[in-house]
């Protein structure tokens, strides 16, 4: 049965109102406490009172109110992470999240009492495989990195039922670091492919290491740097011919959606990060969505079970002999494809294009009121992100890491720094479709003022943040000594 939130008002107000009721069932102060103290052991008894401090409630509020005040959100603050896609989460998906249908059902309830949420589930995978050009999509993964994962162990079983024996997987130099760990835990050898001067993949490279042992050549499009492979196509031929499956890691899908698609480039797996692109809540470590899709010929291989409609009536597919299994408990992280799949029904076709359009078109802004005070890592426009280099201000003693740290001091969170690896003092900034002009006008003037503020009086940077409650962490201890478990102070 439904909650029911009138229900719940009337009775509070019976019991509140009624003489000689109370709404609460708290103790007396006078109930006495010897037959529960006498029933816990003696060792874990108190020899001496707690050293609790004695503060009115107001006190205790604002204390608390201070703390959340200093939080850093989107809900509050810009956020220019690169390749992270920090984008507004739009407050109606948080409401279909908590309908009481959903955020109540147990996952294991018979799928007679499931129809919603299985009826949910496929039509967002159907979603999913539309916006991809995929002909198949699991739900099941729990990040994009599992996702990675079930594409990788996908394409080994495909060659795997073809009696053939790959041994290697072949990864850009400037790929995300999830994607060398998945490709190695799916028990292959990681080759790196090198990049040419402009950051794309350079196809000499590939040619070179494409033998008969190969796998799979994971790549993401658009690149870590911004921008877009041209010859994508050319690439997936070029595997193709030599039996090598393509894959591409879908966290930079929010600079394409309703551009392009995966599946005409010539991918036969992508995976889709929904807090990314879909507007899943982020950060925190969680809770994340990776689903993944797939070409025709990997849907027998997809993860167990699948979402299956027979006859208007919506089942799990257990009987699937070539899946490589279940991937986690349950069916996925329902909650974020409630998520997802109300925020593709609320924009439609012409508003996802549109997400991309805008996300492209600030990214590019950025990048030209940037220009001139920071070098670019490679020439040309560029897609949902961009890429600077702060070596010019390193000559003057100011690393990439400083500028970030100096953001926090003008009220900005930093861009992701140092990443991709292959660009020196990199500075990746992602301005996403959801930031005004405003907003990215007052950020472009803060790096700005840095980038002079590095040649005429570098101290400061060198020293900041110098406003944030915590002041600059050693990263080189807190990473070869770190803290994992709370200890009280010594006395």
């Amino acid at each position: 049965m439904p909650y029911d939130n009138q229900r719940a008002y009337d009775r509070l107000i019976f019991e509140v109102s009624s003489p000689g009721r109370i709404a609460f069932s708290l103790p007396a102060p006078d109930v006495p406490v010897e037959p529960a103290l006498a029933a816990l052991p003696e060792k874990y008894r108190r020899r001496e009172p707690a050293q609790l401090p004695e503060v009115s409630e107001l006190d205790v509020v604002r204390h608390y109110s201070r703390l959340s005040q200093m939080n850093y959100g989107v809900d509050t603050h810009f956020y220019p992470l690169g390749s992270c896609t920090m984008k507004y989460n739009p407050k109606i998906n948080e409401d279909m999240a908590r309908l009481g249908g959903f955020a109540r059902l147990h996952p294991l309830a018979p799928e007679a009492l499931a129809q919603g949420a299985l009826g949910l589930m496929h039509e967002l995978a159907a979603m999913l495989a539309e916006i991809a050009g995929m002909d198949a999509v699991s739900l099941q993964p729990a990040a994009g990195a599992q996702g990675e994962l079930a594409g990788v162990l996908m394409i080994r079983a495909y060659h795997e039922a073809r009696g053939e024996k790959r041994t290697k997987v072949l990864i850009p130099d400037s790929a995300h670091g999830t994607n060398p760990a998945s490709t190695a835990l799916a028990g292959y050898e990681v080759i790196e492919v090198k990049s040419d001067a402009e950051g794309r993949v350079d196809l000499g490279d590939l040619e070179r290491h494409l033998g008969p042992d190969v796998a799979a050549f994971m790549i993401t499009v658009p690149n870590t740097l911004g921008n877009f492979e041209p010859r994508v196509m050319e690439i997936a031929e070029l595997c193709h011919d030599r039996g090598v499956q393509v894959y591409m890691d879908g966290a930079n899908l929010n600079a394409i959606l309703g551009l392009t698609r995966p599946g005409d480039l010539g991918f036969d797996v992508c995976h889709f990060n929904l807090h990314k692109t879909f507007t899943t809540p982020h950060g925190g470590g969680g809770p994340g969505a990776g689903p993944v899709g797939v070409k025709a010929h990997l849907e027998p291989f997809l993860p167990t079970p699948i979402v299956s409609k027979r006859d208007d009536v919506y089942t799990l597919d257990w009987k699937r002999p070539q899946s490589i299994g279940k991937l986690q408990a349950f069916w996925g992280n329902f909650g974020m494809h409630v998520r997802a799949y109300t925020y593709i029904r609320t924009m439609g076709a012409d508003g996802l294009r549109a997400v991309s359009e805008n996300a492209v078109l600030n990214a590019n802004y950025v990048m030209k009121r940037l220009e001139g005070h920071y070098d670019i890592a490679a020439p040309g426009p560029c897609m949902h992100e961009c890429v600077l280099s702060a070596r010019r201000q390193k000559k003057q003693g100011v690393s990439a890491m400083d500028v970030a740290k100096r953001l926090l001091d003008l009220g900005f969170y930093a861009p992701s720094t140092y990443f991709p690896l292959i660009v020196e003092e990199a500075l990746m900034i992602e301005p996403t479709e959801t930031e005004s002009k405003e907003t990215l006008d007052a950020f472009c003037e803060a790096m700005i003022r840095i980038a002079k503020e590095a040649e005429t009086d570098p101290q400061p940077i060198q020293q900041a943040p110098l406003t944030t409650p915590v002041r600059r962490l050693d990263q080189t201890r807190a990473a070869r000594e770190p803290n994992l478990r709370w200890r009280p102070a010594a006395r």
